[in-house]
């Protein structure tokens, strides 16, 4: 079993990392193999909503150019998810939002009943705005949430200054502990013949524009 691990921040070796970096070592005491993924200072481009993705029904973004359909290509092998991002203006990085705009609208059916959670850095404040953000695309693709015993988020400037958030590394710890938990159950009901529901087809849309 394998959890994917996706650092949004253009700092290789942040804040955001040293929270992954937390929760990374507890998984992979859980017996877990995992992968974190630097999204790096690379442009991310924006969904322009073309729809071709929908057309084809590849799981796939049109555009080629950037780590959206590197990182698609991944999910389809990983178990559980978990998303970390720096706070700007208290809400997510502009890359990470423009990566899981595109990932979620043309791959969510890759990600459909794996558990996910999303982790955030900052040096203060806007945290629990930015995790609203993050969650809402967990939300709406029928992923289940792992939570932990407070806001996943650690504070500081520096990575030696999130050190000193004892409370911030205990939080990302207990976090990996419930998520390598949840992928497991998943994992034994699954061996069981207990799969998670079908979505109901067709989809309604509903206008409420007249």
């Amino acid at each position: 079993m394998k959890i994917l691990l996706i650092n949004g921040s253009p700092h290789e070796h942040g804040c955001t990392y040293r929270a992954l970096r937390e929760m990374e070592g507890i998984l992979q005491e859980e017996g877990l193999n995992t992968e974190i993924v630097q999204l790096g200072t690379a442009p991310v481009r924006g969904c322009t909503g073309c729809g071709a993705c929908a057309r084809m029904k590849c799981n796939r973004c049109v555009y080629d150019d950037d780590m959206v359909n590197r990182i698609l290509e991944k999910c389809e092998a990983a178990d559980g998810f978990v998303f970390g991002s720096p706070v700007h203006y208290a809400s997510a990085g502009g890359s990470i939002t423009s990566l899981m705009d595109r990932m979620f609208y043309c791959g969510s059916r890759l990600m459909r009943a794996k558990p996910a959670c999303a982790i955030v850095s900052a040096r203060r404040a806007g945290t629990t705005a930015a995790l609203d953000q993050l969650n809402k695309y967990f939300y709406i693709s029928g992923m289940p949430i792992a939570s932990s015993q407070y806001w996943p988020m650690v504070h500081g400037s520096t990575p030696d200054q999130v050190e000193q958030d004892e409370e911030g590394l205990q939080i990302m710890r207990q976090l990996a502990r419930n998520l390598s938990w949840m992928v497991k159950s998943f994992a034994i009901a699954r061996q069981h013949g207990i799969e998670p529901p079908a979505p109901e087809s067709p989809r309604k849309w509903t206008n409420f524009v007249r």
